[in-house]
């Protein structure tokens, strides 16, 4: 069985307002559906759990109501922190399930080979997530604006999601982040915690997160194809 949690509890800061950009529209579509609609067609998806902030359950729960869904879902409330929604979600899932594949619900992009792929990763590996090499030039500054070095970019990933894990690591990974207390910016860092490598599945296709509004004609292209 594979659960696929869909991360959606953030506060959309860079918005600004009071904007949630999962709830933009693009193609005829809110953001937060596209993502939704594509783990629900995936043929390797077992159930969906989707996590959102306390006060926006019941636009989800609107949401769910219009699309065209066939795998079963449950909402599950967010914590303060990125990594505390993960933790709610993963705990959500079911007790059959033996892969976890975590997802922006800002990601509505992401395609089908790419689920597959990571998928079938991390039941062999314990571990992985979508990424894309790094092409651009990559600098370091001084923090105040001016380069200082050089960086070599031929081994440089730029990670997205999914993040697909087994069930089993990637609880033990957050149990760690936890009990350490720490902070980590994305899933696969939890794992260099207790020393699981990760295996990098590169993303075909592009596979943006809307950050801001002006990200959406990009993603309405993208959708478009």
């Amino acid at each position: 069985m594979v659960t696929a949690v869909i991360v959606a509890a953030g506060s959309s800061k860079r918005m600004g307002g009071e904007v949630d950009k999962l709830f933009l529209e693009v193609q005829g579509m809110p953001v937060i559906g596209h993502t939704w609609k594509t783990f629900d067609e995936h043929q390797l998806v077992g159930e969906i759990v989707v996590v959102v902030r306390e006060d926006a359950q019941a636009a989800f729960e609107q949401l769910a109501l219009n699309l065209p869904l066939h795998k079963p879902y449950r909402f599950i409330h967010g914590g303060d922190e990125r990594q505390d929604s993960v933790r709610n979600g993963i705990r959500a899932a079911c007790e059959e399930s033996q892969i976890i594949a975590i997802h922006d619900g800002a990601r509505p992009c992401v395609d089908q080979e790419t689920i597959t792929n990571t998928i079938r990763a991390a039941e062999e590996e314990g571990a992985s997530v979508a990424a894309s090499k790094i092409v651009d030039s990559v600098k370091l500054s001084d923090g105040h604006g001016r380069i200082i070095q050089n960086i070599d970019r031929t081994h440089l990933w730029s990670v997205q999601t999914p993040q697909v894990f087994k069930a089993d690591v990637i609880g033990e990974a957050m149990k760690a982040v936890a009990d350490e207390g720490i902070f980590v910016t994305d899933d696969t860092s939890a794992c260099e915690l207790i020393g699981q490598s990760v295996v990098l599945i590169e993303s075909k296709n592009s596979n943006p997160k809307v950050t801001t509004e002006s990200d959406l004609a990009f993603v309405s292209f993208l959708l478009q194809q």
